[in-house]
């Protein structure tokens, strides 16, 4: 079973909203626009996130689609490889599944589940999806999940990715996933002490390292401040939760938790400004080696122009580093 890379240089938005029909709309729009490819979330009002994928496949030609982070709780991993598989055949060749564990306190409240042991869920969850998409069926006994299945077609061209916050997300991202995808993490930490461990730990095992696909607010405007209140109003909570404000401590920001969103971490993850400086700091992190951005566009709650710039930035920028 050969290891999945995800192209490179490509920009993704993530794509949200009230209902899963504005969802698959918001999506179909956004290929009309050029945007290469999209991620959902889970929660919210949007629907679930591989149902949603799945309707969206069906009316689009060549957006590349994909979860950033469908919950595994939600269901079995086999239940996962077979609608993955529904997707694929629909959309042969874009589609990439991330997965992670959510944040313990929604997980425990909504699924009435026992937050536990996250990395090892995660790890045997991902081994049972790829080993039955890539290879067609599984034989698998774990601590946390059990399987044998075959499916009736093979779907290797489906990456199959890992959350990641602390070292060891990243770890275990690099011995078993074919991606590694961050959230709310400082650009720096990300490219920095996380992308070695990723290497370090896909090396151990003789793997390809897997892709980094790092997440970035995106604010085109001429007023920076915007792109700040941008990220206090849409980011705002993240810092709070243990699981990351842990990962702020670790890249420099100690004491989130009370803090909350200053403007130094803000601009840790923040890419704001005109498209000139927007291309500039993408291409740096390309170079830094990552191999997607995923970006969350912000705004002023009470300014929309900026949506539809950086919308049309994202297009304009994919075209040029493709051509």
């Amino acid at each position: 079973m050969r290891d999945r890379k995800l192209s490179t240089n490509i920009v993704g938005v993530a794509i949200s909203g009230p209902s899963p029909k504005y969802v698959v709309d918001s999506i179909v729009e956004a290929e009309q626009e050029g945007i290469p490819a999209v991620w959902l979330t889970s929660g919210g009002g949007s629907g679930d996130s591989l149902s949603v994928l799945a309707a969206a496949a069906a009316r689009t030609d060549k957006i590349l689609l994909g979860t950033s982070i469908m919950r595994i709780w939600s269901r079995h991993p086999v239940t996962t490889a077979e609608q993955v598989s529904t997707i694929s055949s629909i959309a042969p060749g874009r589609f990439r599944l991330g997965v992670g564990s959510g944040i313990n306190s929604t997980v425990e409240r909504t699924f009435g589940v026992k937050f536990h042991s996250p990395l090892t869920h995660i790890s045997e969850y991902i081994h049972i999806v790829r080993t039955l998409l890539h290879s067609g069926s599984v034989s698998f006994k774990g601590s946390c999940y059990t399987a044998c299945s075959e499916l009736p077609g093979i779907s290797d061209d489906v990456p199959v990715m890992s959350s990641a916050l602390g070292p060891k997300s990243y770890e275990m991202a690099g011995k078993v996933a074919d991606g590694a995808i961050s959230w709310v993490t400082p650009h720096s930490y990300a490219t920095g002490e996380a992308l070695t461990i990723l290497q370090e730990s896909s090396h151990a095992v003789q793997r390809t390292t897997p892709s980094l696909i790092l997440h970035a607010a995106l604010c085109i405007t001429d007023d920076i401040c915007e792109g700040k209140r941008g990220v206090r109003s849409r980011l705002g909570y993240f810092p709070t939760i243990p699981f990351y404000s842990d990962m702020f401590a670790r890249a420099g920001f100690s004491n989130s938790a009370k803090s909350g969103w200053t403007d130094e971490m803000i601009d840790s993850i923040l890419i704001c400004g005109t498209e000139h400086q927007a291309s500039q700091e993408l291409d740096f992190l390309f170079a830094s080696g990552v191999s997607e951005i995923l970006v969350t566009v912000v705004f002023d709650p009470g300014k929309h122009a900026s949506i539809a710039r950086s919308m049309r930035f994202v297009s304009d920028y994919c075209k040029e580093v493709d051509s």
